[in-house]
C-alpha cells in the first residue's frame, strides 16, 4: 500500500492494519481526490493478496473512511497506527467497528449503522 501512495505521488507516513481493517497516515497533494485514492489501494492490494493465494476470499468492504489529521498529531496518530497489533492482539480493546463507532460519535460525524456492519 505503501507503494502505491509513492506511486500516485503521495507520502506513506505509515501503514499498518489488524485482521478485518487497515490504517493509512498519507500525505497527499492537494490534487488528489480521496475516492481516487481509495479506490488504487484498494484495486492494487486486491491484485496483491490474489497473487499470494488465489483462494484467499479476500475482499474490501464497500466504504471506507478518511480524515484530515493536523501536524501536531501526526506523531500521536503514528503511534497508534503503528500499534495495531499490541492495540487488537489481546482483546482489551473494543472491537474495531465498536472503536470507530465511538470514534466517529465523539466527534459527531452523523453514519448510518448499516455502513458498519
Amino acid at each position: 500500500m505503501g507503494g502505491t501512495i509513492r506511486a500516485l505521488k503521495g507520502v506513506a507516513l505509515v501503514v499498518n492494519g489488524w485482521e478485518d481493517h487497515v490504517h493509512l497516515l498519507v500525505g497527499l497533494r492537494p490534487d488528489h481526490r480521496i475516492s481516487d485514492v481509495v479506490r488504487e489501494l484498494k484495486k492494487a492490494s486486491t491484485v496483491h493478496v490474489q497473487e499470494l493465494d488465489r483462494k484467499s476470499g479476500f475482499r474490501w468492504q464497500e466504504g471506507y473512511y478518511a480524515f484530515t489529521v493536523s501536524s501536531d498529531d501526526i506523531p500521536r496518530v503514528r503511534s497508534y497506527i503503528a500499534g495495531q497489533e499490541e492495540h487488537h492482539a489481546h482483546g482489551k480493546t473494543p472491537s474495531f467497528l465498536d472503536e470507530l463507532k465511538i470514534f466517529l460519535q465523539e466527534n459527531q460525524v452523523d453514519f448510518d449503522p448499516k455502513y458498519l456492519e
